[in-house]
Parts: C-alpha cells; structure tokens; sequence
C-alpha cells in the first residue's frame, strides 16, 4: 500500500512539472494604483489553489478537534455512569458464621454408680 501512495505522489509531482515547463509563461495582474505584476502562470496558481484550500482545512480541522473534544467527553460521562451504576460486591474478608448452627455433640451422661459396689 505503501508503494502505491508513493507512485501516486511521482505521478502527481510528474504532471504538476509538465504543467509548469509547458505553461511558463507570465502573466500581467493590474493592482491597485496602476501597478502591474507580471507572475508566472504556475505561481499565480499555485497561489489561487492555496487560497482555496487553506480556509477548508482550518475548517475541517476546528470540526474535527471540537467533534473530538464532544467525543471524549462523551465517554469520560460514560465511564463516570459506568463507575456509579455498577453493583457493589462485598467480599468478605472473614467467612461469616452459618445461619443455622449444628446441634452440639452430646456429652457423656454421667451413670450412676450403685452403692457400695465397684
């Protein structure tokens, strides 16, 4: 992929300076004044194609940067929610006792012993 968007760039840079070898000639601007500039046709527009496209980018880049910022935003409110609805576990660090308690062992009952005798 790499490759083709390299050989897109020469190919792009290969016919912008055929352009500009076949069309350089000037060209004369009148100013204010009674002035005249003679540019060349390729810098005349070079410039009139950054005049377009410099005002596009600022835009496109504040819409991106602010559509950005609504988005983090958005998930940082998200990840808030998530954090205060999420259900509480407990876990205890000492097991509790059970509910029902098991009867104790029976003792050993005492006999009695008879009288005078072993």
């Amino acid at each position: 992929m790499q490759f083709l968007k390299i050989l897109f760039w020469c190919l792009l840079a290969f016919v912008a300076a055929v352009f500009t070898l076949g069309n350089w000639t000037t060209v004369p601007l009148k100013l204010w004044g009674g002035l005249i500039a003679e540019v060349n046709l390729p810098l005349l527009l070079f410039i009139t194609f950054l005049i377009g496209l410099v005002p596009t980018m600022l835009y496109y880049n504040a819409i991106r940067w602010r559509l950005r910022n609504r988005l983090a935003t958005s998930e940082r409110t998200l990840a808030d929610l998530r954090g205060v609805l999420a259900p509480v576990v407990a876990t205890p660090l000492e097991p509790e006792p059970p509910a029902i308690q098991p009867p104790p062992a029976p003792a050993a009952i005492p006999t009695a012993v008879p009288p005078g005798g072993a």
